[in-house]
């Protein structure tokens, strides 16, 4: 599917944060489903089943909490002068929906994403890009932070894909929990990790249960399903909710109070499909790239990551 979405992005390591672009097709169904009590985010409404709107022209992931939500606006700018946009009677109007990470508490909280950021992103923007780990809005990301976060380790963002009978799945994924990250085996392979390099959770799930050691809004999943299947807006919805389980199975505790997690789907309407089919394919893409954004991820600042754990094995 990456053949069909450009995707770019904008890195600051200095400061921890960054952001991503992703261009969709011209034709394309979108819409989103939220899950988790503190989302961050702008033009979401419309992405709703019973909204008027299916199409949108860009969307943006970015780091900064609340603050980086107005980098959106570059990338409207940037493509109203390409004339690209919804056509109204006083000029095009670019549909940019944009979603938040919590990355205040690493780096410099001074520093968030800005309009011409984005627009950097934008430029970059190419087909085919897989690259993933601590890069563009997974540059800041954390995970385990139940803990608190001097016990946090590095997040990112991932990518994965899966094709059958022609039916084509990618999702990319930033990875920002409050929650451990859970391998398909069972073990954790990222989380709240102590002095030792033991996660705390390793022995007892019941320790992750008390309340979490972070502020309200700190952390977000942000995933992004990316389909050729053929989708009406209200299927197109179904499916986000199904994503989600992909986040249920691979974060614990996942889509809490403290967590604004959001999935996305972009369908470019190529191919008829099962709808439950298509669901599992969602499912499992999220779940890999949950995975992958982890491993993929680098340390930063005083966030170890998992290269380290292999690394002192």
């Amino acid at each position: 599917m990456l053949s069909s979405f450009k995707i770019g992005h904008y890195t600051n390591l200095e400061a921890a944060t960054g952001c991503t672009v992703i261009l969709p097709p011209a034709e394309i169904t979108a819409s989103a489903c939220v899950r988790g009590a503190s989302p961050g985010t702008r033009e979401l409404a419309l992405l709703s089943p019973e909204r008027k709107i299916s199409r949108i022209h860009a969307l943006l992931l970015t780091g900064g909490s609340a603050f980086g939500l107005n980098a959106a606006q570059g990338i409207m700018e940037y493509l109203a002068k390409k004339n690209i946009g919804y056509q109204t009677n006083c000029g095009v109007v670019p549909i940019v929906p944009a979603a938040v990470i919590y990355d205040l508490n690493i780096g410099d909280h001074k520093v968030y994403p800005t309009p011409e950021n984005a627009k950097a992103a934008l430029k970059a923007a190419g087909y085919n890009n897989q690259s993933m780990g601590s890069i563009g809005a997974g540059t800041g990301a954390s995970v385990g932070k139940w803990k608190g976060v001097e016990f946090a380790m590095k997040g990112g963002l991932g990518i994965a894909g899966f094709e059958h009978g022609g039916v084509k799945v990618t999702a990319l994924t930033v990875v920002n929990s409050v929650g451990d990250i859970i391998e398909k085996n069972g073990q954790i392979i990222a989380g709240a990790l102590d002095k030792n390099n033991t996660f705390f959770a390793q022995n007892s799930n019941v320790k992750r249960w008390g309340k979490p050691d972070v502020g309200l809004v700190e952390n977000t999943m942000l995933s992004v399903v990316m389909t050729n299947a053929v989708l009406s807006k209200q299927q197109a919805y179904y499916l986000a909710e199904r994503a989600h389980f992909g986040v249920a199975r691979r974060v614990d505790p996942s889509h809490t109070s403290y967590d604004g997690d959001i999935t996305f789907v972009l369908a470019k309407p190529d191919i008829d499909c099962n709808i439950d089919l298509l669901a599992n394919m969602a499912v499992e893409a999220v779940e890999q790239s949950i995975i992958n954004g982890v491993k993929e991820a680098r340390p930063l600042f005083h966030l170890k990551a998992v290269s380290d754990l292999i690394k002192n094995k």
